[in-house]
């Protein structure tokens, strides 16, 4: 039995969801051979065969890191990780389904009653009291994922060694706003390092190869600018509601509990209605997505006004252009007017000797005529700044 996957591909990407899955051999009965051939016709125009046990392996590794309060990371596989948030922390299968890389959810900072649910971009996590739940993106964001691991690592030890009167919950938080607001800084310095030059040249000639290039900054950054905005939204959010706010104060919440841990404990303080803490934390991050966005803004406005004005100079030149033209046109016409008045066929004494002399004087006069009237209108027009001669 031969389990064969087709998965279309577009522009060089291999789309995450099989578009085509064949659970039988066709090979083996001559009358699905047909099938068979179209099958292979269709991989010939863009389709790729894939093993099954080579996409449920690759499944497989999408599964969770966690990270205890030690900083120590721990491996986990999809069901493991998400039937233990799911009986320990009381998470429900359609929170999970918000973090899922496969799914397209907006960017939410969710509060429940044990965790708190970040989804921000390709940062997608559970932060619990005293561990987190990291999203293991291991193909496509497994450059953005690695150092978000990392900052997890170095910046949640132990309390008694953090000397810090922070929560673990909100340290947790911070690295992802942190992760997530330095990604989107990076990608708008490096659309900027891009997008200047491609400006300037744009400047000195315009030609279909600029313009393309142009465009596909300019989509670029309009995707960027809707990362940047939804994570900007989101902080805002939480930030205009209170209630949202104290939703994620989870050592508080387990203070109150009769369960309560030693170390949650130990790390809280302070009045239950107070989220000043949260609110500068929040806050900070805030203005930095409003400064990337500030950016982006920028960027945008000189990109629209460099093209508008390539644009419009280039349509004042057509437009001298064709006014030329037409000057040149209209006094032509006096030669043309001339030359159809002597083309009739009307008895002039000078057709006849001794007038043979006049023949030249009668092309001659309207071709001078012509010219000056010509070169009186340019001249009009240069002095007035209509043409740019």
């Amino acid at each position: 039995m031969v389990d064969v996957l087709f998965v279309k591909v577009y522009s060089g990407m291999v789309s995450s969801l099989p578009t085509l899955l064949i659970n039988y051999s066709l090979r083996s009965f001559p009358i699905l051979h047909p099938i068979w051939a179209y099958l292979e016709e269709m991989r010939r125009e863009g389709l790729i065969v894939v093993p099954i046990d080579a996409l449920i392996t690759a499944t497989a590794s999408r599964g969770w890191i966690c990270i205890d309060c030690t900083g120590e990371a721990t491996v986990l596989d999809v069901d493991k990780s998400e039937n233990q948030l799911h009986q320990k922390f009381q998470i429900h299968a359609r929170d999970l389904r918000i973090l899922d890389p496969l799914l397209s959810y907006p960017c939410a900072i969710l509060g429940r009653e044990k965790a708190i649910l970040v989804n921000l971009e390709h940062i997608k996590a559970v932060i619990t009291a005293e561990e987190v739940f990291l999203r293991d993106l291991t193909n496509d964001d497994d450059d953005n994922v690695i150092p978000v691991v990392d900052e997890l690592k170095s910046h949640l030890p132990p309390a008694e060694k953090q000397g810090e009167s922070t929560t673990f919950e909100f340290r947790a938080l911070e690295v992802a706003l942190k992760a997530i607001c330095k990604f989107l800084d990076a990608r708008t310095t490096e659309l900027e390092s891009a997008s200047y030059p491609a400006l300037d040249e744009l400047k000195s000639k315009i030609s279909s190869r600029t313009l393309d290039g142009v465009c596909k900054l300019k989509i670029e950054m309009t995707r960027l600018t809707g990362s940047v905005q939804k994570v900007r939204d989101v902080l805002k959010q939480l930030l205009d509601d209170g209630d949202k706010m104290a939703e994620l104060y989870l050592s508080r919440k387990m203070a109150s509990s009769p369960s309560i841990s030693e170390r949650a404990a130990e790390t809280f303080c302070g009045d239950a209605n107070d989220v000043k803490e949260l609110k500068m934390l929040l806050e900070a991050y805030f203005m930095e997505a409003e400064r990337t966005l500030n950016r982006l803004t920028t960027l945008r406005e000189d990109i629209d006004v460099t093209v508008e004005y390539k644009f419009k100079n280039h349509r004042n030149q057509s437009i001298q252009l064709e006014h030329i033209l037409n000057s040149g046109t209209f006094c032509q016409t006096i030669l043309t007017q001339v030359t159809g008045i002597f083309g009739m066929n009307i008895p002039f004494t000078w057709n006849h000797a001794p007038y043979g002399f006049m023949f030249k004087w009668v092309v001659i006069v309207p071709v001078v005529l012509s010219v000056s009237v010509f070169g009186l209108i340019i001249d009009y027009a240069r002095r007035k700044g209509l043409v740019g001669l």
